[in-house]
């Protein structure tokens, strides 16, 4: 079977992270912040799930001390709840609570290695090529929206994966990749 990319799960009970597993992705794991980084310099892998509360290091620390070898590899924080001190989130791309479920991880897991890497392609084509190449945007009269007034998203909206009710069936277990 093919993977879908290599995780390094730093967690109390990795176990718990199976559904990752089961949806294709490689689990290298540890369970204490010193272990997770002796492999993360010792073995390439794509993304990181790291729970916040692991005992002597916290999770910010050893995801400031992974961001300081290689700040391109996606640090997905789990964590009891969303009461986390000031600063414990600066190196991190995404967080999730134990509470959204599993679920909620493998969506979580997906957008960073999938959607958040094509949108910065997207991004940095658009930004290389010249004003006078690029195509006029298509139209979207068709769809009752005109370019001169585009929906206005909330703050950060424009940035979500997935609607609130896509997410919602997600944490429910409905939605699967």
């Amino acid at each position: 079977m093919a993977t879908n990319g290599t995780l390094l799960c730093i967690h109390r009970d990795p176990a718990q992270l199976g559904l990752l597993q089961e949806n294709g992705y490689e689990l290298v794991t540890a369970t204490n912040g010193r272990e997770g980084l002796q492999l993360f310099m010792s073995r390439p892998v794509d993304a990181i799930v790291l729970e916040y509360h692991l005992g002597l290091l916290d999770g910010a620390v050893i995801a400031h001390e992974i961001k300081q070898v290689r700040p391109e590899v996606p640090i997905i924080m789990l964590a009891d709840h969303l009461e986390l001190p000031n600063g414990a989130l600066k190196s991190v791309d995404a967080l999730v609570t134990k509470s959204d479920g599993v679920h909620f991880l493998l969506a979580t897991v997906y957008f960073v290695l999938t959607v958040k890497p094509a949108q910065r392609r997207e991004g940095k084509l658009r930004a290389q090529t010249p004003a006078h190449l690029r195509r006029p945007a298509r139209s979207r009269e068709g769809a009752g929206i005109s370019q001169a007034n585009p929906p206005r998203l909330a703050p950060g909206e424009k940035d979500a994966p997935f609607s609130p009710r896509a997410w919602k069936s997600i944490r429910d277990g409905i939605v699967q990749f």
